[in-house]
């Protein structure tokens, strides 16, 4: 070697050593404590004021303050909390903050969040397990009904390619604000499915991830990107109310499904389910279109009468209702927290199936409007579909 390339590399080494040593210390955050208490850390020297809105609490107007400490990092301490998946963000001076120490994030609609699982038999059906493992296909399909070619998400479970076999199928929907991405993103669905299908607790299904906002092709990552909505079309929720969606479930989406992956086509080997506005529509599908599904689940979402349901018709309600009841599904499962903001119209919901006679099965959870929930609910249906 010549003098100056041995120069050289002496000068890069002591360059490098000298960099390591001035390299701040790096962050831990979340650090899991034994118990299952999380630390929360963030260096912000010019911040005035952290805090902290996680998933574990009860009502999320409520967030938690971290003090400074030494070298400006910000510290707070939570728990124990119980195994499970939660997401949270920082407030730093107002304005939310991603965990820089933490690189998992999840997205539901416009909400990015990091996410934190702590172990536990919960939270085993969440993560990846050394077991056979289906795929997930971001699918396109012709939509006349909306006017549009739209995208999917579609599980196909452990083996389907190679079996030849033909499969039942859940048409699983979003809540507001959200899109085919979420129930993969934060629920987690095909994981939940693989360990549950592994463990011989699931029939092996396919699961249909729809996007329930009819104004739009798809996430916002993929939809055309000089597209817009036609002049004096409602947005947002109110989008997600206008009936198109439904409409197009029964007519695009299922027959599209039905002709292009080998299932079995009819009424006591499709279910259907939603969360919260999914749960809307997997009512208003259902209402009004008896005897098309035998396995019905409603989470997180009650009689929706107020300001943005559309012409709702209580005597309406009770004839759809009692055809529905004519039809005997083999399953209705509704299912809320109890601290869930929509709490009273899952009662009144309940009351109105009782006043019709329409036979369901509740399952009552701790905690809000989460996706802490729905996930639980999602490791609870499955296993009784298609049984």
């Amino acid at each position: 070697m010549k003098n100056g390339s041995l120069v050289c590399l002496i000068c890069l080494a002591l360059s490098t050593f000298s960099w390591a040593q001035q390299r701040p210390t790096p962050v831990v955050s979340p650090e899991i404590g034994a118990d299952n208490s999380v630390t929360f850390r963030l260096k912000a020297p010019n911040a005035k004021s952290v805090r902290l809105i996680g998933t574990w609490l009860k009502d999320l107007r409520n967030t938690i303050e971290l003090t400074r400490g030494d070298s400006s990092v910000f510290e707070t301490k939570v728990g124990p909390l119980p195994a499970d998946m939660y997401e949270y963000r920082f407030i730093v001076d107002g304005l939310p903050m991603l965990d820089p120490a933490n690189n998992v994030v999840t997205r539901d609609g416009s909400i990015f969040e990091n996410r934190l699982i702590l172990p536990g038999p919960l939270t085993q059906l969440y993560d990846v397990q050394a077991v056979p493992h289906g795929n997930v296909a971001a699918v396109w399909y012709p939509s006349p009904t909306i006017g549009m070619d739209r995208r999917m998400e579609i599980y196909t479970p452990p083996g389907y390619e190679k079996s030849g076999k033909k499969y039942p199928v859940l048409y699983l929907f979003h809540g507001g604000g959200g899109d085919e991405e979420g129930w993969l993103s934060r629920g987690r669905t095909n994981y939940i499915l693989d360990n549950l299908v592994a463990a011989g607790k699931v029939q092996p299904m396919i699961v249909v991830m729809t996007n329930g906002v009819p104004n739009v092709a798809a996430s916002p990552g993929e939809r055309p990107v000089f597209a817009k909505p036609k002049a004096g079309e409602p947005a947002g929720i109110q989008a997600m109310t206008t009936g198109k969606f439904e409409a197009s479930v029964i007519k695009d989406v299922i027959p599209f499904v039905e002709a292009n992956y080998r299932v079995i086509a009819d009424p006591a080997h499709r279910a259907i389910s939603g969360l919260s506005m999914g749960g809307y529509h997997t009512q208003q599908i259902t209402n009004a279109n008896p005897g098309v599904f035998d396995y019905i689940g409603v989470m997180s979402m009650g009689v929706f009468d107020g300001p943005m349901a559309r012409n709702y018709n209580k005597e309406e309600h009770i004839k759809q209702l009692q055809a529905l009841k004519q039809a005997k599904p083999k399953l209705y499962w509704i299912a809320c927290g109890k601290d869930d903001f929509l709490y009273e119209g899952v009662t009144r919901l309940r009351a109105l199936y009782d006043q019709v006679g329409l036979p369901y099965t509740y399952r009552e959870s701790e905690g809000g409007h989460t996706w802490v929930n729905w996930r639980l609910y999602l490791t609870e249906l499955t296993p009784m579909l298609f049984r």
